[in-house]
């Protein structure tokens, strides 16, 4: 008797849960409500078999308990039965699936007005991409992606050339406009979702899905991925802001589109370092785990972190410079921060996205700001050849400290006689260095892998790098300046 109450109260606490909680969806603002309307059959239907069947449960239990003297009887079959549960079964069944087979029908029948909107996930942030004025949005795929097109859009493809890009996890569509969404993945598997619009789908990398709706209500709307996409999933977030036509509109106009992004990347001298390694960090997600105002988030925060020195999880300290940055981006779990996971992946950055990535962490910090202004102020040889270096990401390889790197450390190195993977010993000299630059695999210092990569660099930036180099060996003259050198 006690399991029957049990079982009763069960029955009677669901219901008044449901109907008393505060738990409730959020309202509409898009055209779908018929979604709502498929969740509540779906709900009746599988509510009244709960029902049923916890009641069910409990008559049995007091119908058929243990008694003196009563035994049960065996029926193995009974045809009446049987016919009556797979009767109500498949009508439950087809209950539930014949009105979201319905509503998905319309979800993905696109109106021939719809305003195409392209959505981009990545770990773990979004971009979007508008179509231009002819109304047709271009080619795209992840072969194409690289810095300056990080949305991976076809160069070749004439009608992607005025389409508008949105790099950023915010969003703006006009009210009362069927908008279609093509939704595409550059990683893993995603899934795009506002609760208040009632859309949701999957985004699966190779793949490009669709749904529409149509915004009926202006407001600022959370978007979420709601698809377990790794350890930086529940910051995968944006908004999306509904506004008339007429500011959608102005919004719309000031955006730039993938020509004038592709214009911008093809004139460096006019784009600076810091702001290259900005668009390269939100292009790569990099602030999902990373903040930059000093909150505490998955990864270390890149607020004054430059010039810092921090405990590693081995127990050994590191003092926060250009070559453990560098370091940290190519090979994450090579020194790991004490109290944050190994969940970093290493990022192939060319030598220049490298280069501009360190300028900007280093920008977050005074020692960092101080170290810019320094080199910005200062127009030796040397200072432009440490511009260089940066650059071209030479210090994620080569220490300037002595510590032990990919490649040989530059303290010390100019003068020095280096013995060489073929035995062969030779002196670090003008010479020696243009040509390890021009041609790194001509002459091999032993104990050390022939991967650096060939550069091309004028008279002037060889001169250049050769003076910073030489103004890592104590005592050694500046060329510059005609005097012993110091540490920038």
């Amino acid at each position: 008797m006690a399991i029957a109450i049990i079982l009763m109260l069960l029955v009677v606490a669901s219901v008044l849960f449901h109907l008393l909680a505060p738990w409730h969806l959020t309202p509409a603002a898009s055209n779908w409500g018929s979604i709502d309307t498929t969740l509540l059959i779906t709900l009746v239907i599988t509510g009244i078999f709960f029902i049923a069947v916890t009641v069910f449960m409990a008559v049995a239990v007091i119908r058929f308990r243990h008694r003196e003297g009563l035994r049960a009887a065996y029926q193995p079959e009974n045809k009446r039965l049987e016919f009556w549960l797979i009767v109500v079964t498949s009508l439950g069944i087809m209950g539930m699936l014949a009105p979201g087979l319905v509503v998905y029908k319309d979800f993905v029948q696109v109106p021939k007005d719809a305003y195409q909107l392209e959505v981009i996930a990545q770990q773990w942030q979004w971009a979007f991409r508008f179509a231009g004025q002819d109304g047709k949005l271009g080619r795209a795929g992840v072969n194409w992606v690289d810095s300056a097109n990080p949305l991976g859009l076809d160069r070749d493809d004439p009608t992607g050339q005025d389409d508008v890009l949105i790099r950023s996890n915010e969003v703006r569509l006009p009210l009362n406009q069927p908008i279609k969404v093509l939704l595409r993945s550059k990683d893993v598997l995603h899934n795009f979702y506002i609760p208040q619009i009632r859309g949701k789908m999957d985004m699966v990398p190779g793949m490009v899905s669709h749904f529409w709706f149509t915004p009926t209500q202006p407001g600022k709307y959370e978007i979420l991925c709601a698809e377990f996409c790794g350890v930086g999933h529940f910051n995968m977030r944006g908004h999306l802001v509904v506004e008339q036509p007429e500011a959608f509109d102005r919004w719309l106009a000031g955006q730039q589109t993938f020509a004038q992004t592709l214009q911008a990347a093809a004139r460096p001298s006019q784009e600076s370092l810091l702001e290259k390694g900005r668009q390269l960090v939100e292009s790569h997600g990099c602030s999902a785990c990373h903040s930059q105002d000093g909150s505490t988030s998955l990864g270390p925060g890149w607020k004054d972190l430059y010039g810092r020195t921090e405990q590693l999880a081995d127990g050994s300290s590191v003092k926060v410079d250009d070559a453990y940055l560098a370091e940290s981006i190519l090979d994450p779990k090579a020194r790991l921060v004490q109290g944050f996971p190994p969940v970093m992946v290493p990022y192939t950055f060319s030598q220049d996205e490298l280069g501009a990535v360190v300028a900007f962490v280093k920008s977050l910090s005074e020692a960092g700001r101080k170290e810019l202004d320094a080199l910005r102020s200062n127009d030796t040889p040397s200072v432009k050849g440490q511009q260089l270096a940066e650059k071209h990401g030479c210090l994620a390889c080569h220490s300037v400290d002595g510590a032990t790197g990919v490649g040989p450390s530059w303290y010390g190195l100019y003068g020095r006689t280096e013995t060489l993977a073929d035995g062969k010993q030779v002196k670090v000299d003008e010479a020696y260095l243009k040509q390890s630059v021009i041609e790194p695999a001509a002459m091999i210092v032993k104990g050390f892998a022939p991967v650096m990569p060939a550069y091309t660099l004028d008279d002037e930036e060889l001169n250049a790098l050769i003076a910073y180099i030489r103004s890592r060996t104590p005592n050694d003259a500046d060329p510059g300046k005609g005097a012993p050198s110091q540490s920038p």
